[in-house]
């Protein structure tokens, strides 16, 4: 074969790899994020009906706190994922992963209501966001593995940026979505069966994902792995032994962004048409464009990252939203959809460099034998201090405290944890041997690659 024709097929495959990794993610996010809509406007009156009409912001809290009941298996799904995904391959697990959490999405959208079966009916819909968040725990580390794997040493950050663009597409269409339905239907509609509809469209989203995703073939680290080493020995017992260490910066770099981005997702809209009383079409738009902004400066930090260094773009980021977290709330509380707006947007510039050299600065941090579990465990802790219960966590500290400016005062106190978590990333895992399979610990908790 010429090296022409290589390098065609080379490329080919690589567009195949992040078309099939940004297609899962945004998949996933876009059931997440469905639900976390649903969650904001319809799930407490539909599923909570007794506490709602009793004390509706007590309703809401528990509304939010079923978004982050998914977050707490995530970890599960991330040891059974990662621990197969380290033995068996990425491209496996990311299949069996996209089915999962589609049976859970559509499945939501066929449950009766508390009007119909009483306290079955959440009971059934927690059941779905736990299957939801056990196949969610192995997704975005495969995702991220297989694209940072598969790139070239020099564009590790942008590769990796684009599962990480599934969270703001993932964002944008389920927004758009449930914008159309809010506008084209009356409130009694949307109440009665329009909101099934974007759990239910969940299935064609699934089958597309498939189709593209087989069509992937499997990370070559991974294959290089497993002909210098048939049996990996206990890739889940080796990384808990060895690798505590990057286990725990790495969820803690991630919880901060998770927090602001679940804000951005879900939070801010409900805020806006329950506390400001703006309609509610108004700040889907609002968050149609935090969506958009979010891609953007995701796909900039990706970029960035490959040009001054995945650490020093995370910085940035975090620093960034240090300094927002506070004052966007003043721009928030006018209710002017422009001000709302660009509150939100510019908490975005911080969230895209924050998010964006994520997958490739975590793929360095970890051997390809426990790569997979360690992202993906990483990742799913993360999620839970991070976002996972974020939006029940603002609307308590709003009804605490009265002062949508405290709720700042989090995201900023997360985010100078995870700035701290990222200083303390060692500066020689960037460009890093991702085909380095053993590696020693040494006395400062730091590791050094060897070569099998």
């Amino acid at each position: 074969m010429t090296t022409s024709a290589h390098a065609t097929r080379s490329r080919s495959e690589e567009r195949r790899v992040l078309a099939g990794t940004l297609v899962g993610t945004t998949i996933e996010w876009y059931d997440f994020f469905i639900y976390a809509q649903a969650a904001a406007f319809v799930l407490a009156p539909l599923f909570f009906e007794p506490l709602s009409e009793d004390s509706p912001a007590l309703a809401q809290i528990i509304s939010w706190a079923s978004v982050g009941i998914s977050f707490l298996f995530r970890p599960l799904g991330a040891v059974v994922a990662g621990h197969l995904g380290d033995k068996f391959g990425r491209k496996l697990m990311l299949v069996l992963t996209l089915m999962g959490m589609g049976v859970a999405t559509a499945a939501i959208g066929l449950l009766p209501t508390y009007a119909s079966i009483g306290i079955a009916a959440p009971i059934l819909l927690i059941l779905m966001r736990i299957l939801q968040g056990f196949s969610a725990g192995g997704e975005w580390g495969g995702a991220a593995l297989m694209a940072v794997e598969h790139a070239p040493t020099n564009r590790r950050s942008f590769f990796g940026s684009f599962p990480q663009i599934g969270v703001p597409l993932g964002m944008i269409l389920a927004t758009l979505f449930m914008f159309s339905l809010t506008t084209f239907l009356t409130e009694e509609q949307f109440l009665a069966w329009g909101w099934r509809i974007p759990f239910l469209s969940s299935v064609v989203l699934i089958l597309v994902g498939y189709l593209i995703r087989r069509a992937v073939a499997e990370s070559p680290v991974f294959t290089e792995m497993q002909e210098r080493r048939k049996e990996s020995s206990a890739p889940l017992g080796e990384l808990l032994r060895n690798h505590k260490r990057p286990v725990i910066l790495a969820a803690l770099i991630f919880a901060a962004n998770n927090a602001a981005g679940y804000l951005v997702i879900a939070f801010f809209a409900s805020y806006g048409a329950n506390v400001l009383g703006m309609p509610r079409s108004a700040t889907l738009v609002a968050s149609i464009v935090g969506g958009v902004g979010w891609l953007v400066f995701t796909m900039f930090g990706g970029w960035i990252g490959d040009k001054i260094g995945k650490r020093k773009t995370f910085i940035i980021g975090y620093a960034w939203i240090i300094v927002w977290a506070i004052p966007m709330w003043f721009l928030i509380d006018t209710a002017s959809l422009v001000l709302f707006t660009l509150a939100i947007f510019m908490l975005t510039v911080g969230l895209g460099p924050s998010y964006g050299p994520q997958s490739a600065l975590y793929a360095e941090m970890f051997p390809a034998s426990v790569r997979y579990s360690g992202v993906s465990i990483g990742y799913a802790f993360g999620s839970i201090i991070g976002g996972a219960f974020a939006p029940m966590i603002s609307e308590l500290i709003l009804n605490a405290t009265g002062q949508s400016w405290m709720i700042g005062v989090y995201i900023a106190g997360l985010a100078t944890v995870s700035l701290i978590a990222v200083i303390m990333v060692p500066r020689s895992v960037e460009g890093r041997d991702l085909s380095d399979v053993v590696e020693t610990p040494n006395a400062t908790g730091e590791v050094a690659p060897a070569k099998v």
